[in-house]
């Protein structure tokens, strides 16, 4: 029962809320400040209804900010990779820099809802969602550890922004984000013509096998059965600061992403001659064997940022004017495959997709070989047709 007093001018109550379990005293829960009797009554009686429905929460000034960091450790004790964490840390900076200093009990729906309208301003509609979903990971954590009731991530809506005319003739003029059969020939030949040691390899690799980059940089000998011609894909290559010895070796982004795809013949005779030219680097004192495929000269695997720097210097020696980048091979790849009438979940399987939907949406890609030959299709089959209307 809880007891209502006067305290000076005003009222407050105090409420029995069981016994600590740690040190076995009770445990009392006050508040002051009422201007009349009634009104600490009623609130004593609100609480008193929380504690039996065992909803009450302790009130607690932890800001968004410190829940981030207990929030990360947590996430990190779950098995995260590092690749995630990071991710997610990066993208909680923004909404740190707009509540983080407000106690997570007092963050209201509404709050929150306006934080998201305010981003969506300045960023893309999936960088929002990026956002979105690594703060309301946070709030469900601060549920679930009893810090509060309702999360108010839940249930907001995520604005979309409207197209302008402006846009939709700046998204048909950007490149697309794969290349035609005929723009990979010409690269990969000036690769061969004019590329340094293991570019010809490595874009062929990504070409004719459509790893992620991550995935090809990881690559090592032991993942290649030359007699049975596949190709083990095991583990992915993590180095957000791009210093060549301080890198990880994770697992891959899925446990799709854990599988062996057949390779073309025309990987085994440039694999070879990679490897006779890696085996003379072995010769000096100063090379770390790890097992590697595309190594430096000390024997650590290539940063991701030198293939990019490679692809760079090599497309400025074609007629290819796409922003490609090292993941624009998977894409080709795909493309390629679906070209070649490959089953889409026969491609699925070889891309390591977890939901085949993330293939299907790759279709929506195809390349304009594809888009040409089905027009040539529809219109030799209406011939009879058409030939009547003119």
């Amino acid at each position: 029962m809880a007891r209502v007093y006067k305290r000076g001018k005003k009222w407050a109550y105090v409420v029995y809320a069981g016994k600590n379990p740690v040190t076995g005293k009770d445990k009392q829960i006050t508040k002051s400040g009422f201007l009349t009797k009634k009104d600490a009554q009623l609130a004593a009686a609100i609480v008193e209804r929380q504690l039996h429905n065992r909803e009450y929460l302790e009130p607690s000034n932890i800001t968004f900010a410190d829940l981030c960091g207990d929030w990360e450790r947590h996430y990190q004790a779950q098995g995260a990779k590092a690749s995630s964490v990071r991710a997610r840390k990066i993208a909680l900076k923004h909404v740190i820099n707009a509540i983080g200093q407000v106690p997570v009990q007092r963050i209201t729906k509404k709050a929150y809802q306006d934080m998201i309208d305010s981003l969506a301003d300045r960023f893309s509609p999936n960088y929002v969602s990026s956002i979105h979903t690594s703060a309301h990971m946070v709030f469900t954590y601060a549920q679930e550890t009893g810090l509060i009731r309702d999360v108010p991530s839940a249930g907001v809506r995520l604005p979309k922004r409207r197209m302008t005319v402006e846009d939709i003739e700046q998204e048909s003029a950007l490149p697309d984000k794969f290349l035609e059969r005929e723009e990979l020939e010409e690269f990969l030949l000036v690769a061969k013509r004019e590329g340094l040691e293991g570019d010809l390899l490595a874009f062929t690799m990504l070409a004719y096998t459509g790893l992620r980059i991550g995935e090809l940089a990881a690559l090592k000998w032991s993942d290649i059965d030359f007699d049975n011609l596949t190709l083990r894909v095991a583990r992915t290559y993590f180095n957000p600061t791009n210093s060549t010895k301080k890198f990880q070796v994770l697992p891959p982004k899925t446990k799709s992403s854990i599988r062996t795809i057949p390779i073309d013949p025309v990987l085994v005779p440039l694999l070879r001659a990679h490897q006779r030219e890696q085996e003379q680097l072995k010769k000096s004192p100063f090379y770390q064997d790890q097992g590697f495929i595309f190594t430096t000269n000390e024997g650590y695997p290539k940063t991701i940022k030198h293939f990019h720097v490679r692809l760079k210097r090599l497309l400025k020696k074609t007629s290819i004017t796409k922003n490609i980048t090292p993941h624009s091979f998977r894409h080709t790849h795909t493309s390629l495959l679906i070209e070649a009438n490959v089953h889409i979940k026969e491609i699925q399987e070889r891309l390591g997709h977890s939901d085949i939907q993330t293939t299907m949406d790759i279709y929506a890609h195809m390349t304009k070989n594809i888009k040409r030959d089905a027009a040539q299709k529809f219109g030799d089959f209406m011939r009879d047709v058409s030939d009547k209307l003119l």
